[in-house]
């Protein structure tokens, strides 16, 4: 294994996918975003909306003492975050590298029924942004649909080759001390959150580059409590070139019931013969595999959280114990509603329609994931018209000469996340939320920022925008719309006090209302 192939730095793939033509490409759907908001809003769908109480972003809680990573403030206030720190061992057997594990956990979940854990790639950039997956509204999403918590580690590499003080080669091999230090911090969350079931639910993985090695190796070491995983760019046969180090993985046969996907970029030429393996291998044996390959990347992970959610999804649907039960086994895989898909091949059908072996085809969960399957193997992403969440608890604070604060609280749908923000002043559009578009594009943008390692990107952006052009003791109407990635708008939000005054004032936005889009700088 080679830094080339764990920590991918900025590359010539980057730069396609940075291009002007794409940038001109996500200017044109936050357009389309902002028409599609205008031509939906109306008073009588914001007057529909009762928002919950909103309260202000909080800062992790739980911090453990000696924590080397400042707590970062999060974009929503929804749910509660821990984090616990380990400092590196010379303890044979242990870690010997730090690291920081964050959590999250919904709101108003009474038992928590599994965890999903976001592992990043090896490399300091990798563990840099890995500190944010915790907080990625999307992911949350998933994890709050099957009241699940959400987990990021961030494990504390220094430098940017395998070995040295505080290498990549330390951590990604569960073997070596980071899946002692894993459970361990399970067993503190456990304790810290007053969850006690943290100790024992299952896992649902997502693993990037060597945090897919990581996802691999963690599952047989602990197959029963694996729901699913999701390989993007890597395995642990990327390390059989050093078996001194790194022995070969021993599978056990109940791993061979874990539905897994391996997906990769078309473009990693080096890493392609490596997944294929790895499909090869679990698929050979009957395992629940599939194969997505994505047209349009490299090394990065582009836009395929919105297969990988999905995916997820269902597998969780499918194996989760019964809300309620405790300490029960996973389901085992449900084959009756699986679809099959001959690879290489853009089309998958009802597996009792597939005409081969189905060892040498690609296992698809169920008819909704096989649709999304071919979506995302055709153009690299996944077509969405889905209304997202309106955003809620919307306030209007007057800062005298600074001009008028506008906050809300929102969460991001399912399928396509959170893109971004409109607020309408009445009636006018006064901005779209984030701005300008980013200069480095590796899917379609969010409202959080999209990195190469699909986490968000710090900081973080707070729901707030300062309307520093209002007119001082004028009585004005904010109204606040969220986008979806897709560029679908919600149902506009309004303040309580503001939604019972619009009768009257106006329907629909002014016309022109959304020409500011058209000054976006960048």
């Amino acid at each position: 294994m080679t830094s080339d192939l764990y920590e991918p730095g900025r590359r010539g793939n980057e730069r396609d996918l940075c291009s002007a033509e794409r940038r001109t490409v996500v200017k044109g759907m936050i357009s389309l975003g902002a028409g599609l908001a205008a031509s939906s809003f109306s008073s009588e769908m914001a007057q529909a909306q009762s928002p919950p109480a909103s309260k202000p972003a909080q800062s992790v809680v739980g911090t453990s003492p000696g924590d080397e990573v400042a707590p970062i403030v999060p974009s929503s206030g929804i749910g509660r975050y821990f984090q616990v720190f380990y400092p590196p061992s010379q303890t044979p057997g242990e870690l010997r590298i730090g690291v920081n594990y964050t959590l999250w956990i919904p709101e108003g979940i009474e038992t928590l029924r599994g965890i999903i854990v976001h592992q990043h790639g090896a490399g300091m950039i990798a563990s840099q942004f890995g500190a944010f997956s915790a907080y990625d509204l999307h992911w949350q999403a998933l994890a709050k649909k099957w009241d699940c918590a959400l987990l990021g580690p961030s494990y504390h590499v220094l430098n940017d080759g395998d070995l040295g003080a505080a290498g990549s080669d330390y951590w990604f091999d569960p073997r070596l001390g980071s899946d002692k230090t894993f459970v361990k911090a399970l067993g503190e969350f456990a304790t810290k959150t007053g969850h006690a079931e943290l100790a024992v639910v299952p896992w649902a993985l997502w693993g990037h580059s060597a945090g897919a090695g990581w996802t691999d190796v963690i599952a047989t070491l602990h197959p029963e409590r694996v729901v699913a995983i999701y390989y993007r760019s890597g395995s642990p046969l990327t390390w059989s070139d050093r078996p001194a180090m790194y022995p070969p993985v021993a599978i056990p046969a109940a791993a061979y019931a874990i539905p897994r996907m391996c997906s990769i970029g078309v473009k990693e030429k080096g890493l392609m013969h490596v997944l294929r393996a790895t499909y090869d291998l679990y698929r050979s044996n009957g395992a629940p595999t599939g194969f997505a390959l994505d047209p349009r990347t490299g090394h990065e992970c582009g836009d395929s959280r919105y297969f990988a959610i999905p995916f997820l999804d269902a597998c969780l649907a499918m194996r989760l114990p019964e809300k309620g039960a405790k300490e029960q086994p996973l389901r085992p895989v449900d084959h009756r509603n699986a679809w099959l898909a001959a690879y290489p091949g853009e089309t998958a059908v009802p597996a009792s329609e597939f005409n081969g072996d189905p060892k040498q085809a690609a296992w698809l969960p169920n008819a909704a994931v096989a649709k999304i399957w071919m979506d995302y193997v055709k153009t690299g992403t996944v077509a969405d018209s889905s209304v997202p969440p309106a955003p809620f608890g919307v306030r209007v604070n007057d800062k005298g000469d600074q001009g008028m604060e506008v906050t809300w609280d929102a969460e991001a749908g399912l399928t396509s996340g959170l893109g971004g923000f409109i607020v309408l002043r009445d009636g006018q559009g006064v901005v779209r939320l984030p701005a300008p578009a980013p200069e480095a594009i590796y899917g379609r943008p969010l409202f959080q920022g999209l990195s190469f390692h699909d986490t968000p990107t710090g900081p973080l952006p707070r729901m707030v925008y300062l309307d520093s052009s209002a007119k001082p003791g004028v009585d004005h109407i904010y109204t606040v719309t969220a986008l979806s990635s897709a560029g679908v708008p919600s149902i506009p939000a309004a303040s309580s006090a503001e939604m019972r005054s619009l009768t009257g004032r106006f329907t629909r936005p002014k016309p022109g209302a959304y020409d500011f889009l058209n000054h976006e700088s960048g």
